[in-house]
């Protein structure tokens, strides 16, 4: 049943009890031990006679003592307690300061590794800020990677959900890391509203993070922080084509020496989307709790966020092979129904502590859970011929998804020699868990209609009482990642070169439960654990302070799959199936530009039943090969880059019966190219406007593993302008507009994994930002 939540109910919900008090997070100045000096002979000088009316102002301190006149002693200025400096084997508190521009950080979280410069990083990993988010008046997840060229959304903007493309391979939102732990960020679409840092790194990272999947890229959320500077902000935005949005910040620090902080960020949306019926209600409500002393950090997060969609379009809209594939319909033209709706909402909770057991040796203790339910009654459709004719099928699937993980660690930095280290043990245990089948009380059913002239079933098609509800779904599936992980980067030649070592032994359980109703609901219906050890090895050398080059190798890990029923070697079980990846680089930094260079090749297995044999096997292969160049900075005063090119190779290397070898990976432009630019005008033109622009282009790809079907190419460009001042309560104020897609144009945003998904049509977003 589509539900309607207002603004006060979702953040009285968000969490079920807080209670803060500012007395009880003070704590008491302790007195200095009083000190007795030794009495000092003073000899009065003798006195010169002054001319009459002559009076001259003596700083000498002997001179004054030997005035009858007392002399008032001005009490000194007390100097304002300064935090402790955390080693660079600690991660609790604030992220990696940001480069020149403030749209990127200089390092980023490497997870075993902790944080890492982005120019002595043997990976390419980028950060994006806080401040970038709010220039570009982003959203999710999905609105930050329009600023990387690697990164493609495959997930359609009206849809519940958001999914990535990263260097040519699917990363669902599902393996989105919250402060460095997987499955506890929003399965499905992660806000920002309490985010500080979303960063990308590109490529396998078994040996970084553990768990599966992943093969081309992690995203990192790293979530804000109070800072000592107190912060009240509020924001409101109007997105079209009826959007209001509502967000407030807050920020405190409490403590002699603000020990305590408290961030919490709130807010709600709601209204009409540029897409014909669609609604979009929103709540987010984040609170980040942290300490932090001379050598003990810790932090507490509580998140919760409710989302609900009227008419969704869906991420599994496809067309039928042999067809030739229908130019994208208008972004606003929406095939799904009125009753149509997806409702969802999410909590979580995530902690992290660690203690300096030396001035460069840290031990660290984190963990966290989430829970995430989806009630929905959508439809997706199937193209069959060119002309738009589709047929649109409608189903529920109510789920639940839980999430628990933990990790324990340390990190040390030490000298053997002339040899530095910095030591990293890492111990993960990550859980998943889907609630999902049962008996629905739906029966799904098909229509036809067609994708530029939608048929739409009439209001009240639906009695929504009888659907089943998410919260009693049975137990679908379990996943386990437990792992071990060491590595050693070495520091050599004046720390000139690095060289890091290391591997993570993994062991992966994945067990399947029946879901029917009967005597055997709840019990195994199959079974898989097995383990691999994943090397991984990175090298930095310095050429020069500002000159670095790298190159790395390193692995993912997915579970092994099952041979079918059908196949003559049926149920037998394969190992994890390993995904690799080399990669060269270099990077340059000149001060106030970064610029980057990668080249990788990775390799992703993949299992098919051969034709001639009937044997089931992990035989068929896709190689991507690549190159990535990047750019972000302020070259000239006031003007700020951000962007790059991405040039991929794709490849299917071994197919189902060698029949399309050698073709394109479907999916998978050749070229993609992402150009962010900000330029504050000169005073004597308009003090305080910025200007933005941006252009992203997609080459166009095959949608089929025959490369017959094709795709187009698409190119979208967004302007805006921002004016800053102060406001009226003398703090700084911040009046935003921007249009994204002005040109209006119709596109499939992404061909990947099989789906078709439409970009959204011209978007008027508008924001002023008070701080008080």
């Amino acid at each position: 049943m589509k539900k309607s939540v207002g603004p006060v109910a979702l953040f009285v919900s968000s969490f079920s009890v807080l209670s803060l008090s500012e007395s009880a997070l003070a704590q008491a100045l302790s007195s200095p031990a009083a000190t007795t000096l030794a009495p000092v002979e003073i000899i009065a000088p003798q006195v010169r006679p002054r001319p009459p009316g002559r009076v001259r102002a003596s700083q000498n301190p002997r001179r004054a003592a030997t005035r009858p006149r007392p002399r008032e002693v001005a009490t000194p200025t007390p100097t304002p307690p300064v935090p402790a400096v955390p080693p660079q084997t600690a991660t609790v508190g604030q992220p990696p300061v940001p480069y020149v521009g403030g749209q990127v950080g200089t390092g980023a979280r490497l997870g075993l590794l902790g944080n890492t410069s982005v120019f002595t990083a043997p990976f390419n990993v980028t950060g994006y800020t806080s401040k970038l988010m709010e220039d570009q008046q982003a959203r999710s997840i999905a609105d930050v990677v329009l600023n990387d060229p690697s990164v493609r959304n495959d997930a359609p903007p009206f849809s519940e959900r958001d999914s990535f493309f990263i260097r040519g391979f699917s990363v669902t939102n599902l393996d989105t890391a919250y402060d460095g732990l997987f499955y506890l960020a929003n399965p499905r679409r992660a806000f920002l509203e309490g985010i500080e840092r979303v960063e990308i790194l590109k490529g396998p990272s078994a040996l970084l993070s553990g768990g599966t999947g992943r093969v081309g890229g992690t995203i990192n959320l790293i979530p804000k922080r109070a800072t000592d500077e107190p912060l009240t902000r509020l924001t409101t935005s109007y997105i079209s084509n009826s959007q209001i949005w509502n967000h407030l910040d807050l920020g405190r620090r409490f403590g002699d020496n603000k020990e305590w902080g408290v961030r919490f960020n709130g807010s709600y949306r709601n209204g009409d989307t540029p897409l014909d019926l669609n609604s979009a209600e929103v709540g987010v409500a984040a609170l980040g709790l942290d300490y932090r002393s001379e050598r003990f950090r810790a932090s507490l997060d509580l998140n919760s966020s409710v989302q609900n969609i009227t008419a969704p379009t869906s991420l599994f809209n496809s067309a039928a092979p042999n067809i030739v594939v229908p130019p994208a319909p208008n972004g606003r033209t929406n095939t799904a129904s009125r009753d149509e709706f997806v409702d969802s909402r999410y909590k979580m909770i995530a902690g992290r502590a660690e203690y300096d057991l030396l001035p460069d040796t840290t031990m660290y203790l984190a963990g966290g859970g989430s829970v995430y339910n989806e009630d929905f009654l959508t439809s997706s459709y199937r193209i069959t011929n060119s002309n738009g004719t589709a047929t649109n099928s409608l189903a529920i699937q109510p789920q639940r998804l839980e999430g628990y993980t933990g990790e324990i660690g340390l990190r040390s930095k030490f000298r053997t020699g002339v040899v530095g280290h910095q030591l990293n043990i890492s111990a993960v245990d990550a859980n998943n868990e889907l609630y999902r089948g049962g008996v629905l009380g739906f029966t799904p059913f098909s229509y036809v209609t067609n994708i530029y002239n939608p048929v739409r079933l009439p209001p009240g098609s639906f009695q929504t009482s009888g659907f089943a509800k998410s919260d009693d779904r049975p137990l679908l599936s379990r996943l386990t990642a437990r792992s071990v992980a060491v590595s050693d980067t070495l520091a050599l030649f004046d720390d000139r070169l690095l060289v890091t070592l290391g591997g993570r032994w993994q062991d992966i359980a994945l067990n399947g439960f029946v879901t029917a109703p009967g005597p055997t609901l709840g019990t195994v219906s199959s079974r898989y654990q097995e383990a691999r050890f994943s090397p991984a090895v990175g090298a930095v050398f310095r050429a020069t302070d500002r000159l670095s080059v790298y190159g790395n190798y390193i692995e993912s890990l997915e579970s092994g799959p099952t041979a079918p029923a059908l196949a003559n070697n049926r149920n037998t079980i394969f190992p994890p199936v390993v995904s690799k990846q080399q990669e060269i680089g270099a990077k340059y930094d000149f001060g106030i530009v970064g610029l980057t260079a990668s080249f990788f090749q990775i390799e992703q297995p993949n299992a098919f039943t051969d034709p001639a044999t009937n044997i089931f096997s992990v035989s068929g292969l896709q190689r991507n090969r690549g190159a990535e160049f990047s750019v972000f900075g302020e070259p000239i005063k006031g003007l700020r880059l951000l962007g790059g090119i991405t040039l991929i190779d794709a490849k299917l290397v071994s197919t189902i019966g060698g029949r399309y070898n050698g073709n394109d990976a479907p999916g998978v432009p050749v070229t993609a190219l992402n150009l962010y630019g900000e330029y504050d005008l000169p005073h004597w033109l308009g003090p305080g406007v910025t200007v933005t622009g941006r252009v992203i282009h997609t080459g166009d790809v095959f949608y089929d593993q025959a490369n017959t079907q094709t795709v187009s190419d698409w190119t979208r460009v967004d302007i805006g302008a921002g004016y800053a001042f102060t406001g009226p309560s003398g703090k700084p104020a911040v009046l935003r507009a921007a249009i994204e897609n002005v040109a209006d144009n119709a596109y499939y945003l992404s061909a990947a994994r099989g789906y078709l998904a439409v970009g959204a049509p011209r978007t008027f977003v508008l924001s002023a930002t008070f701080n008080f």
